[in-house]
Protein backbone atom coordinates (compact mmCIF):
# COMPACT_ATOMS: atom_id res chain seq x y z
CA UNK A 1 0.00 0.00 0.00
CA UNK A 2 1.41 3.06 -1.03
CA UNK A 3 -0.33 5.45 1.52
CA UNK A 4 -1.44 5.58 5.10
CA UNK A 5 -2.67 8.32 6.96
CA UNK A 6 -4.77 9.65 10.19
CA UNK A 7 -7.73 11.41 9.26
CA UNK A 8 -8.70 14.14 12.39
CA UNK A 9 -12.23 15.85 12.96
CA UNK A 10 -13.55 14.07 15.55
CA UNK A 11 -14.44 16.21 18.98
CA UNK A 12 -13.44 14.46 22.22
CA UNK A 13 -16.62 14.32 24.88
CA UNK A 14 -15.99 17.23 27.18
CA UNK A 15 -13.37 18.65 24.88
CA UNK A 16 -12.98 22.66 25.34
CA UNK A 17 -11.85 24.65 21.67
CA UNK A 18 -8.43 24.85 23.21
CA UNK A 19 -7.99 21.47 23.92
CA UNK A 20 -9.49 20.21 20.73
CA UNK A 21 -6.64 21.51 18.73
CA UNK A 22 -3.74 21.20 21.80
CA UNK A 23 -4.49 17.05 21.33
CA UNK A 24 -4.85 17.88 17.32
CA UNK A 25 -0.94 19.47 17.40
CA UNK A 26 -0.21 16.55 20.06
CA UNK A 27 -1.48 14.30 17.41
CA UNK A 28 0.35 15.19 14.98
CA UNK A 29 3.77 15.41 16.51
CA UNK A 30 3.66 11.91 17.75
CA UNK A 31 2.49 10.79 13.84
CA UNK A 32 5.76 12.69 12.37
CA UNK A 33 7.97 10.98 14.82
CA UNK A 34 6.67 7.86 14.67
CA UNK A 35 7.24 7.86 10.79
CA UNK A 36 2.71 7.35 10.51
CA UNK A 37 2.63 9.14 6.65
CA UNK A 38 0.15 11.49 6.35
CA UNK A 39 -2.18 13.71 8.70
CA UNK A 40 -5.92 14.49 7.02
CA UNK A 41 -8.68 17.19 7.78
CA UNK A 42 -11.93 17.20 7.71
CA UNK A 43 -14.65 20.00 7.26
CA UNK A 44 -17.58 21.03 9.77
CA UNK A 45 -19.36 23.73 10.00
CA UNK A 46 -21.89 25.31 12.74
CA UNK A 47 -21.98 21.40 14.76
CA UNK A 48 -19.51 22.28 17.39
CA UNK A 49 -20.93 18.90 19.25
CA UNK A 50 -19.23 16.85 16.59
CA UNK A 51 -16.50 18.77 16.00
CA UNK A 52 -14.98 22.55 15.28
CA UNK A 53 -12.20 21.53 12.34
CA UNK A 54 -14.25 24.56 10.13
CA UNK A 55 -10.80 25.94 8.92
CA UNK A 56 -8.69 22.61 7.64
CA UNK A 57 -6.52 25.02 5.05
CA UNK A 58 -5.71 26.78 8.15
CA UNK A 59 -4.58 23.65 10.53
CA UNK A 60 -2.90 22.37 7.46
CA UNK A 61 -1.08 25.33 7.41
CA UNK A 62 0.23 25.20 10.62
CA UNK A 63 1.19 21.69 10.73
CA UNK A 64 3.10 22.29 7.68
CA UNK A 65 5.13 24.38 9.74
CA UNK A 66 5.61 21.70 12.15
CA UNK A 67 6.07 18.87 10.03
CA UNK A 68 9.10 17.96 7.29
CA UNK A 69 8.19 14.61 6.55
CA UNK A 70 4.86 13.99 6.30
CA UNK A 71 1.70 14.50 3.76
CA UNK A 72 -0.85 17.15 4.85
CA UNK A 73 -4.39 16.76 3.37
CA UNK A 74 -7.95 17.08 3.40
CA UNK A 75 -10.91 15.01 3.45
CA UNK A 76 -12.11 17.05 2.27
CA UNK A 77 -12.46 20.41 1.62
CA UNK A 78 -15.88 21.71 1.05
CA UNK A 79 -14.80 23.84 -1.96
CA UNK A 80 -18.77 24.75 -3.40
CA UNK A 81 -18.67 27.08 0.05
CA UNK A 82 -15.99 29.35 -1.34
CA UNK A 83 -14.51 31.39 -4.02
CA UNK A 84 -12.16 29.45 -6.16
CA UNK A 85 -9.93 31.87 -7.08
CA UNK A 86 -9.54 32.28 -3.13
CA UNK A 87 -9.25 28.40 -2.82
CA UNK A 88 -6.38 28.44 -5.40
CA UNK A 89 -4.13 31.10 -3.40
CA UNK A 90 -4.59 29.23 -0.39
CA UNK A 91 -3.72 25.81 -1.96
CA UNK A 92 -0.69 26.82 -3.86
CA UNK A 93 0.40 29.00 -0.66
CA UNK A 94 0.08 25.78 1.59
CA UNK A 95 2.09 23.97 -0.98
CA UNK A 96 4.94 26.22 -0.75
CA UNK A 97 4.59 26.24 3.32
CA UNK A 98 4.68 22.36 3.18
CA UNK A 99 7.33 21.75 0.43
CA UNK A 100 5.33 20.06 -1.64
CA UNK A 101 3.43 17.47 0.50
CA UNK A 102 -0.08 18.51 0.07
CA UNK A 103 -3.15 16.89 -0.99
CA UNK A 104 -5.90 18.57 -2.30
CA UNK A 105 -9.04 16.41 -1.11
CA UNK A 106 -12.57 18.16 -2.38
CA UNK A 107 -16.21 17.15 -1.72
CA UNK A 108 -20.08 19.15 -1.11
CA UNK A 109 -20.59 17.38 2.05
CA UNK A 110 -23.69 15.39 2.38
CA UNK A 111 -25.27 17.94 4.56
CA UNK A 112 -27.32 20.90 3.67
CA UNK A 113 -26.56 22.49 6.90
CA UNK A 114 -23.53 24.77 5.94
CA UNK A 115 -25.28 26.28 2.48
CA UNK A 116 -27.75 26.90 4.23
CA UNK A 117 -25.69 28.94 6.86
CA UNK A 118 -23.68 30.70 4.16
CA UNK A 119 -26.48 31.27 1.92
CA UNK A 120 -25.16 29.47 -0.78
CA UNK A 121 -28.25 26.63 -2.77
CA UNK A 122 -27.65 23.42 -1.93
CA UNK A 123 -28.74 22.36 -5.33
CA UNK A 124 -26.01 24.27 -6.73
CA UNK A 125 -23.37 22.35 -4.39
CA UNK A 126 -22.16 19.60 -7.62
CA UNK A 127 -22.19 22.13 -10.39
CA UNK A 128 -19.90 24.21 -7.86
CA UNK A 129 -17.71 21.86 -7.14
CA UNK A 130 -17.13 20.59 -10.69
CA UNK A 131 -16.69 24.28 -11.83
CA UNK A 132 -14.55 25.58 -9.47
CA UNK A 133 -12.27 22.42 -9.66
CA UNK A 134 -11.86 23.81 -13.45
CA UNK A 135 -11.09 27.65 -12.02
CA UNK A 136 -8.77 26.34 -9.84
CA UNK A 137 -6.96 24.25 -12.39
CA UNK A 138 -5.91 27.45 -14.51
CA UNK A 139 -5.12 29.52 -11.86
CA UNK A 140 -2.66 27.22 -10.39
CA UNK A 141 -0.97 27.63 -14.39
CA UNK A 142 0.12 31.24 -12.80
CA UNK A 143 -0.86 32.88 -16.36
CA UNK A 144 -3.37 35.49 -17.11
CA UNK A 145 -7.04 33.62 -17.53
CA UNK A 146 -10.80 33.91 -17.86
CA UNK A 147 -13.63 31.67 -17.20
CA UNK A 148 -17.02 32.25 -18.02
CA UNK A 149 -19.38 29.63 -16.56
CA UNK A 150 -22.49 29.02 -14.82
CA UNK A 151 -21.71 30.06 -11.46
CA UNK A 152 -18.33 31.72 -11.55
CA UNK A 153 -16.96 34.43 -13.81
CA UNK A 154 -13.52 35.13 -14.23
CA UNK A 155 -11.87 37.96 -16.17
CA UNK A 156 -8.71 38.48 -16.57
CA UNK A 157 -7.30 37.46 -13.26
CA UNK A 158 -3.74 35.90 -12.36
CA UNK A 159 -2.84 34.03 -9.42
CA UNK A 160 0.45 33.53 -7.79
CA UNK A 161 2.24 31.32 -6.80
CA UNK A 162 2.16 28.58 -8.41
CA UNK A 163 2.26 25.47 -6.38
CA UNK A 164 5.23 23.81 -5.95
CA UNK A 165 3.86 20.51 -7.29
CA UNK A 166 2.54 20.73 -10.89
CA UNK A 167 0.54 21.10 -12.43
CA UNK A 168 -0.85 21.37 -9.22
CA UNK A 169 -0.98 19.28 -5.87
CA UNK A 170 -2.62 15.93 -6.26
CA UNK A 171 -6.51 16.18 -6.28
CA UNK A 172 -9.20 13.84 -5.03
CA UNK A 173 -13.00 13.66 -4.29
CA UNK A 174 -15.26 12.37 -2.10
CA UNK A 175 -17.77 9.49 -3.62
CA UNK A 176 -20.48 8.67 -1.25
CA UNK A 177 -23.22 7.03 -3.90
CA UNK A 178 -23.16 5.11 -6.74
CA UNK A 179 -23.15 7.72 -9.30
CA UNK A 180 -20.87 10.04 -7.51
CA UNK A 181 -18.22 6.72 -8.42
CA UNK A 182 -19.29 6.52 -11.87
CA UNK A 183 -19.11 10.47 -12.17
CA UNK A 184 -15.71 10.80 -10.76
CA UNK A 185 -14.53 8.24 -13.26
CA UNK A 186 -15.93 10.07 -15.90
CA UNK A 187 -14.37 13.53 -15.06
CA UNK A 188 -10.83 10.92 -14.27
CA UNK A 189 -10.34 12.18 -10.72
CA UNK A 190 -9.31 9.83 -7.95
CA UNK A 191 -11.66 9.10 -5.51
CA UNK A 192 -12.11 8.78 -1.06
CA UNK A 193 -14.33 6.71 0.02
CA UNK A 194 -16.18 5.86 3.59
CA UNK A 195 -17.71 3.46 5.27
CA UNK A 196 -19.89 5.21 7.69
CA UNK A 197 -23.36 4.51 5.65
CA UNK A 198 -22.23 1.91 3.61
CA UNK A 199 -21.11 -1.98 3.93
CA UNK A 200 -17.45 -3.24 2.54
CA UNK A 201 -18.92 -5.96 1.23
CA UNK A 202 -21.69 -3.15 -0.87
CA UNK A 203 -18.72 -0.96 -1.64
CA UNK A 204 -16.82 -3.63 -3.85
CA UNK A 205 -19.54 -3.15 -6.21
CA UNK A 206 -19.55 0.44 -6.67
CA UNK A 207 -15.54 0.61 -6.70
CA UNK A 208 -15.31 -2.01 -9.44
CA UNK A 209 -17.95 0.40 -11.26
CA UNK A 210 -15.62 3.13 -10.92
CA UNK A 211 -12.77 1.13 -12.35
CA UNK A 212 -14.72 -0.09 -15.24
CA UNK A 213 -16.30 3.88 -16.13
CA UNK A 214 -12.66 5.01 -15.70
CA UNK A 215 -11.56 2.63 -18.20
CA UNK A 216 -14.14 3.32 -20.45
CA UNK A 217 -13.57 6.92 -20.17
CA UNK A 218 -10.85 6.53 -21.76
CA UNK A 219 -8.27 7.28 -18.96
CA UNK A 220 -4.85 5.77 -17.99
CA UNK A 221 -4.92 3.33 -15.53
CA UNK A 222 -8.12 2.12 -13.51
CA UNK A 223 -8.08 5.48 -10.84
CA UNK A 224 -6.48 5.81 -7.34
CA UNK A 225 -8.51 4.84 -4.39
CA UNK A 226 -7.92 5.86 -0.78
CA UNK A 227 -10.23 4.02 1.49
CA UNK A 228 -11.41 6.61 5.12
CA UNK A 229 -12.08 4.04 8.14
CA UNK A 230 -12.39 3.73 11.56
CA UNK A 231 -9.29 2.03 12.93
CA UNK A 232 -8.23 0.72 16.64
CA UNK A 233 -5.22 -1.28 18.01
CA UNK A 234 -4.67 -2.67 20.75
CA UNK A 235 -2.25 -5.62 22.02
CA UNK A 236 -5.10 -8.14 21.40
CA UNK A 237 -8.13 -8.61 19.73
CA UNK A 238 -10.15 -8.83 22.86
CA UNK A 239 -8.57 -5.82 24.39
CA UNK A 240 -9.16 -3.88 21.09
CA UNK A 241 -12.59 -4.52 20.60
CA UNK A 242 -13.42 -4.05 24.60
CA UNK A 243 -11.63 -0.77 24.72
CA UNK A 244 -13.47 0.74 21.52
CA UNK A 245 -16.69 -0.84 22.28
CA UNK A 246 -18.59 2.32 23.16
CA UNK A 247 -17.17 4.89 21.01
CA UNK A 248 -17.42 2.63 18.22
CA UNK A 249 -20.90 1.79 19.08
CA UNK A 250 -21.97 5.76 20.00
CA UNK A 251 -19.84 6.86 16.73
CA UNK A 252 -22.53 5.02 14.34
CA UNK A 253 -25.60 5.79 16.34
CA UNK A 254 -24.85 9.38 16.51
CA UNK A 255 -24.75 9.08 12.19
CA UNK A 256 -28.06 7.79 12.62
CA UNK A 257 -28.90 10.71 13.88
CA UNK A 258 -27.20 13.20 12.07
CA UNK A 259 -29.07 11.21 8.90
CA UNK A 260 -32.24 12.06 10.29
CA UNK A 261 -31.82 15.54 10.83
CA UNK A 262 -29.83 15.79 6.64
CA UNK A 263 -32.81 15.07 5.02
CA UNK A 264 -32.98 17.76 2.39
CA UNK A 265 -28.84 17.30 1.79
CA UNK A 266 -29.60 15.91 -1.84
CA UNK A 267 -27.12 13.26 -1.81
CA UNK A 268 -30.18 10.75 -1.79
CA UNK A 269 -33.44 10.42 -1.28
CA UNK A 270 -35.91 11.36 1.83
CA UNK A 271 -36.89 7.52 1.88
CA UNK A 272 -33.13 6.66 1.49
CA UNK A 273 -31.34 8.60 3.95
CA UNK A 274 -34.08 7.76 6.59
CA UNK A 275 -33.89 3.92 6.06
CA UNK A 276 -29.95 4.34 6.23
CA UNK A 277 -30.58 6.38 9.61
CA UNK A 278 -32.83 3.08 10.67
CA UNK A 279 -29.75 1.00 9.66
CA UNK A 280 -27.88 2.95 11.54
CA UNK A 281 -29.30 2.98 14.85
CA UNK A 282 -29.42 -0.35 15.09
CA UNK A 283 -26.22 -2.20 13.56
CA UNK A 284 -25.29 -5.02 15.85
CA UNK A 285 -21.51 -4.83 16.76
CA UNK A 286 -20.54 -8.02 15.10
CA UNK A 287 -21.58 -6.38 11.68
CA UNK A 288 -19.83 -3.35 12.20
CA UNK A 289 -16.91 -5.20 13.56
CA UNK A 290 -17.51 -7.35 10.25
CA UNK A 291 -18.13 -4.68 7.47
CA UNK A 292 -17.42 -0.85 8.87
CA UNK A 293 -14.40 -0.68 11.42
CA UNK A 294 -10.96 -2.56 11.64
CA UNK A 295 -10.36 -2.86 15.17
CA UNK A 296 -7.52 -5.86 17.25
CA UNK A 297 -4.27 -6.84 17.69
CA UNK A 298 -1.35 -5.35 15.60
CA UNK A 299 -1.37 -8.96 13.80
CA UNK A 300 -5.03 -9.39 13.19
CA UNK A 301 -4.81 -5.63 11.54
CA UNK A 302 -2.01 -6.40 9.27
CA UNK A 303 -3.78 -9.06 7.63
CA UNK A 304 -7.40 -7.26 7.67
CA UNK A 305 -5.86 -3.98 5.88
CA UNK A 306 -4.25 -6.53 3.24
CA UNK A 307 -7.35 -7.93 2.40
CA UNK A 308 -8.80 -4.61 2.02
CA UNK A 309 -6.20 -3.83 -0.16
CA UNK A 310 -6.28 -6.24 -2.49
CA UNK A 311 -10.42 -6.62 -2.53
CA UNK A 312 -10.54 -2.73 -2.59
CA UNK A 313 -7.95 -1.89 -5.09
CA UNK A 314 -6.97 0.21 -2.50
CA UNK A 315 -3.48 2.42 -2.73
CA UNK A 316 -4.15 4.26 0.66
CA UNK A 317 -6.05 3.89 3.92
CA UNK A 318 -6.52 6.54 5.91
CA UNK A 319 -7.73 5.89 9.62
CA UNK A 320 -10.03 7.19 12.12
CA UNK A 321 -8.57 7.01 15.48
CA UNK A 322 -11.07 8.10 17.84
CA UNK A 323 -14.77 7.23 16.21
CA UNK A 324 -17.02 8.77 18.29
CA UNK A 325 -14.58 10.85 20.69
CA UNK A 326 -15.00 8.72 23.75
CA UNK A 327 -11.28 6.54 23.47
CA UNK A 328 -9.11 8.10 26.13
CA UNK A 329 -6.14 10.10 24.81
CA UNK A 330 -3.83 7.84 26.11
CA UNK A 331 -5.49 4.73 24.85
CA UNK A 332 -5.52 6.30 21.80
CA UNK A 333 -1.52 7.47 21.33
CA UNK A 334 -0.91 3.90 22.23
CA UNK A 335 -3.30 2.96 19.26
CA UNK A 336 -1.31 5.11 16.95
CA UNK A 337 2.17 3.84 18.10
CA UNK A 338 1.39 0.23 17.41
CA UNK A 339 -0.16 1.04 14.75
CA UNK A 340 3.40 2.84 13.87
CA UNK A 341 5.20 0.28 15.23
CA UNK A 342 3.64 -2.99 13.95
CA UNK A 343 1.15 -2.64 11.54
CA UNK A 344 2.39 0.37 9.47
CA UNK A 345 5.94 -1.10 8.25
CA UNK A 346 4.57 -4.56 7.53
CA UNK A 347 2.10 -2.96 4.49
CA UNK A 348 4.67 -1.29 3.00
Amino acid sequence: MRHGGRFLEELREGATDASFFAELMETVDAAEAWGLDGIWLGEIHFLPTRSILCSPLTVAAAIATRTRRMCIGTAVHVTPLRSPLSIAEDVATLDHLSGGRFEFGIGRSGSARAYNALGVPYDESQGRLIEGLAVMREAWKGEPFSFHGEYYQVDDAIVRPRPVQQPHPPVRIAALNPRSFTRAAELGLHIFVGLRGTDISVLRGYIESYQATWRASGHRGEGSIYLRIPLYAAASDAAAIDESRESVVYYFRRQSQLARGGMNSGTVTTAERLAQADELATLPLDHILRERVVIGGPDTLVKRLRELEDSLHLDGVILEPNPGGKIPLPQMMRSLELLARDVTPALR
